[in-house]
């Protein structure tokens, strides 16, 4: 995939079939708008004598950050995450648009002409609920006038469901904030991921016996619920990939009176020495598979680590299972 950080800096002839949103977590829903862009693209390209490309535009930062800068709003996926997740889904150009108060004032003209003149756009692909511009006066119905206009169609692709309830980001949202990573996983289509950088912590782990990986993650990343989970750590070196079964506690440890919100996660027989380097410094991912316990206060740190012992010995159990293998990118390493 080709990115860009504004689509004004692009002169592309098109044809283009483009869709555009905030794509946060590139859902189920997202997957299926995503692959039906291909799919008119390679219809466009065999129609025609030009190629056709399919672009993903999102905004950064998230258009709720901006204007309603009173409520704090937490990301299922970083910009960067959006596009390494439509990318395999086979878009070709990622746009990341800045987004501020002057972005949101553009009219629907004014925006579909920057799309028209620095896109060759040929095709605009959106959900039923799309709307763009200011006050949300883009609706699909606008949009349409307007393409008839400027030379572009609208295909509008509807919701994907999962049980009784349709594919959303807020769906994943309440989700994960009640630690049901599991169903948030099936709505998402794959694991929950947290990201960042491995921190030196308190060691208190180390001490235990029990050492952990301190992850410091985006302060606008949205963690499960305080608790323990089964997950699956991912460390990636300069020729390999390695997947790793762990047990990863967010919370704020109140039996050790932890004051501040952490992600750490115990890697199940992690390899030996020389293996996988030092992790400090390395940016790893955690993959959250099952919820295993909230997070409690015990008496003492004795009782806490006869806990973490048993929480350790149910997650292997877990991931262990025909099912967890299967859908969570085992072996170790790839």
């Amino acid at each position: 995939m080709h990115t860009i950080d504004d689509v004004r800096k692009l002169h592309a002839a098109g044809p283009t079939v483009l869709t555009i949103g905030n794509f946060d977590g590139i859902h189920r829903g997202h997957q299926a708008l995503l692959r039906r862009m291909v799919s008119l693209a390679q219809a466009l390209s065999q129609a025609g004598d030009a190629t056709a490309q399919t672009a993903m535009l999102t905004f950064d930062p998230h258009p709720l950050s901006v204007l309603r800068p009173d409520q704090p709003h937490f990301l299922l996926t970083t910009p960067a995450e959006r596009l390494e997740l439509a990318a395999a889904c086979g878009i070709d150009l990622g746009i990341v648009q800045p987004f501020n108060l002057e972005t949101a004032q553009l009219s629907p003209r004014a925006f579909m002409e920057l799309m028209v003149r620095h896109l060759g756009l040929a095709v605009l692909v959106v959900g039923p609920d799309f709307a763009l511009g200011r006050n949300r006066s883009g609706d699909i119905a606008a949009l349409r006038e307007l393409g008839a206009e400027m030379g572009f169609s609208v295909e509008v692709i509807e919701p994907v469901e999962t049980g009784q309830h349709p594919v959303r980001s807020s769906r994943v949202r309440e989700l994960l904030r009640t630690g049901s990573v599991d169903d948030a996983a099936t709505v998402l289509g794959r694991a929950y991921r947290v990201a960042g950088p491995v921190v030196l912590g308190d060691q208190r782990g180390r001490q235990v016996g029990i050492p952990t990986a301190n992850v410091h993650v985006p302060a606008n990343k949205l963690l499960p619920a305080d608790g323990v989970y089964a997950t699956r750590t991912i460390i990636t070196t300069f020729d390999r990939v390695y997947r790793f079964n762990s047990a990863t506690n967010v919370g704020v440890r109140p039996t050790v009176d932890g004051v501040h919100r952490r992600v750490e996660t115990h890697i199940l027989d992690f390899p030996p020495p020389g293996q996988v380097d030092n992790l400090y410094g390395r940016t790893i991912a955690v993959d959250f598979l099952f919820r295993l316990r909230g997070e409690k206060r015990f008496a003492n740190v004795g009782e806490l680590v006869d806990q973490i012992h048993a929480d350790i010995a149910q997650a292997r159990i877990l991931l262990a299972s025909p099912l967890t293998r299967s859908s969570g990118d085992l072996p170790a390493e790839e």
